[in-house]
């Protein structure tokens, strides 16, 4: 561990030199710095972990090096040294981001303690990164992360029709990842080395969806100056991949399904025939059996891509695939904002764990893109999320209990909340236990003590 002192006083150099932990340690006395940025070159360069600073002999100009310290690397740990203060000021330096505040006159035993446990929390925070990772890695399936038990299905079931689909149907909410199926799908099929190519539905005028798909030739309206190819010609010997495909027209479903059944399609403007070699993945968030019904989706063109159906579960179904969603998406942002961000705090999750997620993978993502932005700690918090989340943090005066007037003991209390909790995560007795913060063994034992029918 690489330790540099801000101290004028070689006292604290030589009691340091005298710890049970000196020959784990290299210290450093920086040279005189003309500014922040020199110094953290310096730190930089040293590859300091610690820093102990002195705060008595000016203390305004050590608050603002902590703050900035904290921006520069939330993980450099920083002790201040100084004359005795009352417990409310060190508590307030402590929120400030010091790793822990000694006061004089120094003891080795306080200098000893409190580096052994600085390198405790690096060794602790390291084997947590590292394991998180390792879980990471065991679930994720070509970019999608999960361990809850229908997404291993369809990790398994994606290998299993890979090599020889046809077409397959992608069924799930928007935000839950079909896109990403789609290319775990292309990844693993024999036609990896060709084109995937997306068609996004959703975002084509009614009137362009026979150019865009099929596409056109010269002279075929006003401002056709030359031919053009469409989606399909630019998938030929690859798959294409239309998702929400219940938003194209039905006037345009007969051309697809010809298309697919076989192989065959005109160019809008054009009399000559093109031949194409296509798979094709579709995706919709829709319910494409009550658009069956509704006259608004063709029932054969259904049948024609529904050869394979995969449904993909929401994120409330999956509340444990969270954590390492989580962990995944803050790797990517640390990486990408050039920040150490090392998870999420503990009610933040407890809030994550609670919320619906209507957006899903999506919204999850988006959530934590925006606090990695704002956080200026190693951790997620509450405050860096957006306020419709931040309401999620249950109020105690808040919690609608049923018989309020009745309540007169803890086990009252605890009965009522868990009915509660039962009601508001739909019996999701794993989820209401993360939330609780026991073990599912633990719930069961006070569902069957309190008598709770769930």
């Amino acid at each position: 561990m690489n330790i540099l002192i801000i101290d004028e006083d070689p006292s604290l150099h030589d009691l340091i030199k005298q710890s049970s932990i000196a020959s784990f340690c290299n210290i450093y006395l920086p040279n005189d710095y003309e500014d922040y940025e020199e110094l953290f070159i310096f730190i930089k360069d040293n590859n300091i972990h610690v820093i102990i600073a002195d705060l008595d002999r000016n203390k305004k100009e050590r608050l603002i090096l902590l703050k900035k310290i904290k921006t520069f690397d939330p993980l450099l740990d920083m002790i201040m040294v100084g004359k005795s203060l009352a417990p409310e000021e060190v508590v307030d330096l402590i929120n400030q981001g010091a790793s822990d505040y000694l006061a004089r006159p120094l003891q080795l035993d306080s200098i000893q303690k409190t580096l052994k446990n600085i390198i405790n929390k690096k060794a602790l925070r390291r084997k947590t990164f590292l394991l998180e990772k390792s879980l990471e890695k065991k679930y994720s399936f070509h970019g999608i992360i999960g361990k809850n038990p229908y997404m291993l299905e369809i990790f398994s079931l994606i290998e299993k029709i890979s090599k020889y689909f046809s077409s397959v149907l992608v069924i799930g909410e928007t935000g839950t990842g079909k896109e990403m199926v789609a290319r775990a799908i292309h990844n693993l099929s024999q036609v990896n080395n060709k084109n995937l190519v997306i068609c996004d539905c959703v975002s084509i005028p009614e009137n362009l969806f026979e150019s865009e798909l099929f596409g056109y030739a010269k002279g075929a309206f006003t401002g056709a100056y030359k031919d053009k190819n469409g989606l399909f010609e630019e998938a030929h010997n690859g798959i294409i991949f239309l998702d929400e495909i219940g938003e194209i027209p039905l006037s345009i479903q007969a051309k697809l399904l010809r298309v697919l059944e076989h192989h065959q399609f005109r160019p809008l403007g054009s009399n000559k025939i093109r031949n194409v070699e296509i798979r094709a993945i579709a995706a919709t968030s829709r319910d494409l059996r009550k658009d069956i019904e509704s006259g608004t989706f063709r029932k054969d063109l259904f049948h024609r891509l529904n050869k394979v159906e995969i449904h993909l579960p929401p994120l409330r179904k999956r509340p444990e695939d969270i954590p390492l969603l989580a962990r995944h998406f803050l790797n990517h942002y640390s990486k990408k904002f050039s920040k150490k961000i090392e998870g999420v705090s503990q009610e933040a999750q407890k809030i994550f764990l609670r919320y619906e997620w209507p957006g899903n993978v999506r919204e999850l993502e988006n959530v934590l893109e925006r606090a990695s932005i704002l956080s200026k700690k190693e951790f997620i918090d509450i405050k860096d999320l957006p306020k419709y989340l931040q309401e999620h943090l249950p109020s105690k005066s808040k919690i609608p209990f049923i018989n309020k007037k009745n309540l007169s003991t803890l086990n009252d209390l605890e009965k009522e909340y868990i009915i509660y909790l039962l009601k508001t995560t739909g019996n999701n007795l794993r989820k209401t236990a993360q939330i609780l913060d026991i073990s599912r063994t633990t719930l069961y034992n006070k569902i069957r003590k309190y008598n709770i029918s769930h």
